[in-house]
């Protein structure tokens, strides 16, 4: 166990009698999360009186709660000096702009050269929080922001805040098709029935939500700003292709190329050129995570879509000219 002079003290309320320990530690140190408190009872790390205790033991009132942090490793990732561009960094969190190409975990395939590597060199502690500290993740070829935690009150703040629905996240889409509104796709999500690298909309899928509103129409695709309600795995890109509007390059939803009429050599070489999805995550706003204050950190459109974009702008104005 951890140097006991670095241990946290509470006392239990006197109506909290006949309770349960874990209930009313989760109370008192509201900070962390209940799995990361039970394994703390479990290891003997939260006493009741000086005691070890079972989290279904029943409190009498009045008696001094010891708390010391024994922090795991929860991760064996190595360190690697790889680049990263911060948005924003503090003691408690960084916000980091994730560029398309780069894997967030290491995994089967993917064991080095990833986010999480990034993150370990740049702070070391890391590699005892959970994921290492990621609280919400991009799909590799997805750019933009990313919020991570740094400690373990922070991290168990914002898993709380994305789980209330309580984070802003918002995204830019190149999309196939010209649209003439926005609206909402509200449709669950789950595996694929065959396809376990995919996702579906199924009936007895998870609840997904999203939201999209036109940020700029062109002759045969749009540029979308979507924001998520929920967090589901690929779901702006299932509910896109379920919309029969899906991402321009997305390798697992993307569907046959499509062309406008007339389109400049530069501009078919751009959209057959685009080899993974045409999404950025370009806004993320939450409380901070100890203060409660506002952050609010954006991330600039890479330069392969920012190119995509003005092709297809430039396309729509020639063809408003010549009509």
């Amino acid at each position: 166990m951890t140097d006991p002079a670095a241990a946290r003290t509470a006392r239990v309320p006197d109506a909290a009698a006949g309770r349960r320990f874990d209930a009313v530690l989760a109370e008192l140190f509201p900070e962390y999360s209940r799995s990361r408190l039970a394994a703390w009872i479990k290891s003997g790390d939260a006493r009741l009186d000086g005691r070890a205790a079972r989290p279904r033991d029943p409190v009498r009132g009045g008696e001094t709660v010891t708390l010391v942090e024994v922090l795991e490793p929860q991760t064996e990732a190595p360190a690697q000096d790889i680049p990263l561009d911060l948005l924003y960094e503090d003691p408690a969190l960084f916000v980091v702009n994730k560029p398309p190409g780069l894997v967030v975990h290491p995994g089967a395939g993917n064991p080095a050269g990833t986010l999480v590597n990034a993150l370990l060199h740049r702070d070391p502690g890391l590699a005892a929080l959970p994921r290492a500290g990621i609280v919400h993740r991009l799909d590799k070829d997805t750019s933009g922001v990313m919020v991570v935690a740094r400690t373990l009150p922070a991290h168990a703040a914002l898993v709380e805040q994305l789980s209330a629905r309580q984070v802003h996240r918002q995204y830019l889409a190149i999309v196939v098709g010209a649209l003439v509104a926005g609206g909402t796709a509200n449709a669950p999500i789950d595996r694929h029935p065959r396809d376990r690298l995919r996702m579906a909309v199924r009936e007895d899928g998870r609840e997904a939500v999203t939201h999209f509103r036109l940020r700029e129409r062109f002759r045969a695709h749009t540029l979308l700003e979507c924001r998520l309600e929920t967090g589901r795995t690929h779901q702006i890109r299932v509910h896109m292709a379920h919309l029969r509007h899906p991402i321009v390059g997305d390798p697992l939803y993307g569907g046959p190329l499509k062309l406008p009429r007339g389109a400049t050599p530069e501009l078919v070489e751009a959209l057959r050129g685009f080899r993974r999805q045409a999404l950025h995550a370009e806004v993320l706003e939450f409380a901070h995570p100890l203060t409660g204050a506002p952050v609010r950190c954006s991330a600039p459109v890479p330069e392969d879509m920012r190119r995509l974009i003005a092709l297809l702008r430039a396309d729509a104005r020639a063809a408003e000219a010549a009509s």
